[in-house]
């Protein structure tokens, strides 16, 4: 993306993405792009990139489960059992995919924001980092326990709030009897050994 086209591209962005998603999901990913640029001004990351990866991080949430598997195998992008046994967590990586290939996107780390997102990594990057904790943070979620105390302390300590984050995704899937995906745990035990 060209920086004087920037704030164009955006509103173009903004439009298609209103259009790929219903109107609960658009509500969301507005309020994952705003925050991720407050936490992008917090901890001195790229805004624009930050807003961009907020803005797409969803972009192929609302895709049938036989459609990402598909994007996925034409992109010859691994699928585990585990993934192709509850599909829609791949969203992460064909919105990665579409990012690049549909909206243009280039820029490696944006891209890898979007495909990390759902179960994070080892080793993220500050701008993967941040679009993880926006996503569970934004304004707009309500359920999970803990959000208030959850958004200070993304805004004190992000790698503290990652850690949270993921034990509170773990213990939640835990409860709700459904399967709990080893990268998941794998991001988990590497964050709480830094």
């Amino acid at each position: 993306m060209k920086k004087k086209n920037a704030k164009h591209s955006m509103k173009k962005l903004r439009k298609a993405i209103r259009k790929a998603q219903n109107a609960k999901r658009y509500e969301h990913t507005l309020g994952v792009e705003y925050t991720a640029a407050a936490l992008a001004m917090r901890y001195g990351e790229n805004m624009q990139d930050a807003l961009l990866a907020g803005l797409l991080h969803d972009c192929a949430k609302c895709l049938p489960d036989e459609e990402l598997l598909r994007i996925c195998e034409k992109n010859n992008i691994p699928v585990t059992e585990e993934e192709r046994s509850l599909p829609f967590i791949l969203h992460g990586k064909v919105g990665g995919i579409l990012a690049r290939k549909k909206y243009g996107v280039e820029n490696e780390d944006v891209l890898n924001a979007i495909y990390y997102h759902t179960m994070g990594r080892e080793g993220m990057s500050l701008l993967e980092k941040i679009i993880f904790v926006a996503d569970y943070i934004e304004p707009g979620r309500d359920k999970a326990p803990g959000l208030a105390e959850l958004r200070t302390l993304a805004f004190q300590d992000l790698d503290k709030a990652l850690v949270r984050i993921l034990e509170a995704t773990l213990q939640h899937v835990k409860e709700s009897g459904c399967t709990v995906f080893s990268g998941t745990e794998q991001t988990l035990n590497y964050y709480k050994k830094q």
